[in-house]
């Protein structure tokens, strides 16, 4: 967080590929740095799809929403921790540290979660990879960024944030890989200790970053490293700017003050840093409030809700929105710096609001067409395995698939013949559900038989298409380009918090807001949040593409106002002001 987020252009990634084809030692630091990105990526798909079975082995986890939302945000909270005592470590005691902790720690979370005899070990194993998965996230684009070339750190770094959602994407192939072993979602969330494992043992064979290296003087170290990374001709250049830019930062922290609250104090004085902290906190509580990781770690849960009872099929069509998030993170890198960040931004609302709208439509009405109840089919089954809620309800007949599932622990049994037909309204327990599917029926917990099934997850998609190119990344560029310099770790160190707190908050209600409100009504929240994120945006953050640090400083000082989708260029006003006035 202390470097920021550089976003990587065309040029970069070609030089980027000729110069690690010279000099392999490179991509060998960064590959292998990356693994955290991909240990990050991988944690936050795969819960998504092990939580399906996680619910069919503990009763509890199934009946009670908010077990199965601590269940998956508590490794937000290990990450936001994990982050925080991460920044410190690698201040005292070096990146490569740092990651070698991060790893023997996921390591051990991935273990307890996948000998988990009960859901609160399996909260202790979530914690504990959460923990590693915050100090990978911190430890990891800093040692690739201190330990790369300057004319292709934005490539590499852009790669680690690339690794993030091919671990997404990662994780859904692995829990598909499961489905028919024994175990399942113990060898789902068992096996990320494999990575961890790898990164360990890869990084044994690394040095620490040069940079830090240098900040404890320990001079020949550093350039014995950069001796490696550089051609013999360009080290003592090379020496020689890292000597520059790390009395530059000292001289920054003398002047700052030592400790959080005296930079945090002295920040929050200038009218520029709270200017900015706006713009930059904005962008971030808004990326999360669209309600992306709702789709992110419940979106086999989703795909559930809009009809698709079968866990494999859930877990096969959410392959597909991880994958379109891979898809989006590339258009991003390639055409951001062409059509600028807050245009990329709005316009990325505007798909994610018309998106949630018409999510919230069809589960409307998947609602309004499920399914009756049949007193027959029901009976069928036999009184004592009917639905309590059901049976004491003084006007049954009306009662739907819908009615069912909102009444306490109970499930909607379809028809044998006709998912569409009236079904039968039972109790919750695992003999139930197995005298229901020995039938030859689809047992229902989530969502009911719905003919607009496919319409959700088609919208689902296409809501990933608009979301992954703009709020996906460019709130991360925004946050390392808006910040004066010497304030640039800890205002990107607020933001990056307030984002990991709003995960923790969305993650942590998603389904409470489901039963409470129904699917269609949280979509259409999230579609209302976004509208007033839009708006947000619109007022109160810049465009930056194409400013030196130096004129986004200077356009902060003065203040902007919007104007369409652009705000009035700066330096157009830069250079209204150098013009003198007998040139006019």
């Amino acid at each position: 967080m202390e470097g920021g987020y550089h976003k990587a252009d065309k040029t970069e990634f070609s030089e980027c590929w000729k110069i690690s084809w010279r000099t392999p030692y490179i991509m060998r630091l960064s590959l292998t740095a990356g693994i955290g990105g991909l240990l990050f990526g991988y944690d936050t798909g795969v819960i998504s799809g092990a939580l399906l079975y996680i619910r069919e082995e503990f009763v509890e986890v199934d009946k009670k929403a908010w077990l199965q939302e601590t269940i998956v945000s508590m490794a937000v909270a290990g990450a936001i921790l994990g982050a925080a005592v991460g920044g410190w470590i690698s201040d005292c005691f070096g990146r490569k540290k740092v990651l070698l902790l991060a790893d023997i720690v996921f390591f051990g979370g991935a273990i307890v979660m996948a000998v988990a005899p009960a859901p609160w070990v399996l909260i202790i194993g979530r914690i504990l990879v959460g923990l590693g998965v915050g100090m990978a996230s911190m430890a990891a684009p800093l040692y690739i960024s201190e330990s790369s070339p300057t004319r292709i750190r934005g490539a590499l770094v852009s790669s680690n944030a690339l690794l993030i959602t091919g671990g997404q994407f990662l994780s859904y192939l692995i829990n598909l890989a499961f489905t028919k072993v024994p175990g399942t979602w113990r060898w789902m969330l068992g096996i990320a200790g494999l990575p961890a494992l790898i990164q360990f043992i890869l990084m044994l064979s690394l040095p620490e970053s040069p940079r830090w290296l240098f900040r404890q003087n320990k001079i020949d170290e550093a350039k014995s490293i950069l001796e490696k990374i550089f051609p013999a001709d360009e080290v003592e250049n090379e020496m020689k700017a890292l000597k520059d830019s790390v009395e530059a930062e000292k001289a920054i922290e003398g002047e700052l003050g030592d400790g959080f609250l005296p930079k945090l104090k002295s920040a929050l004085r200038s009218k520029v840093v709270r200017r900015a902290l706006l713009a930059g906190i904005t962008v971030q509580l808004i990326q999360q409030f669209v309600g992306i990781n709702t789709v992110l770690y419940y979106s086999p849960t989703i795909v559930q809700f809009a009809g698709f009872a079968s866990r494999q099929t859930a877990l096969a069509l959410s392959l597909v929105t991880s994958g379109l998030n891979f898809v989006g993170s590339i258009i991003s890198m390639g055409f951001v710096d062409k059509y600028g960040r807050r245009k990329f931004m709005l316009v990325s609302l505007v798909g994610i609001i018309a998106c949630l709208v018409a999510l919230g439509v069809v589960f409307f009405q998947a609602a309004a067409t499920a399914p009756a109840v049949s007193n027959l089919e029901t009976m069928h089954f036999g009184g004592n395995t009917t639905c309590p809620a059901y049976l004491s309800a003084p006007k049954s007949q009306p009662w739907n698939c819908m009615s069912c599932l909102k009444a306490p622990d109970c499930a909607f049994c379809a028809s044998s013949g006709n998912g569409l037909h009236p079904g039968a309204c039972l109790a919750v327990s695992n003999d139930i559900r197995s005298t229901c599917r020995m039938e030859k029926r689809t047992w229902y917990t989530e969502g009911c038989p719905s003919k607009f099934g496919f319409l959700a997850v088609a919208f689902l998609g296409l809501y990933i298409i608009c979301y992954s190119p703009g709020m996906g990344s460019v709130p991360w560029l925004v946050n390392s380009e808006i910040y004066p310099l010497k304030y640039r770790g800890i205002g990107g160190g607020i933001a990056a918090v307030c984002n990991w707190s709003a995960n923790l908050l969305v993650s942590e209600t998603f389904l409470t807001l489901t039963n409470a409100l129904g699917s269609a009504w949280t979509f259409i929240l999230f579609a209302g949040l976004s509208f007033i994120g839009f708006i947000a945006i619109y007022f109160v953050v810049p465009e930056t593409k194409g400013l030196s640090f130096e004129e986004v400083e200077k356009m902060l000082e003065k203040g902007f106002k919007p104007k369409g989708i652009y705000f009035k260029g700066i330096k157009d006003e830069i250079n209204e002001e150098n013009v003198s006035p007998s040139s006019v």
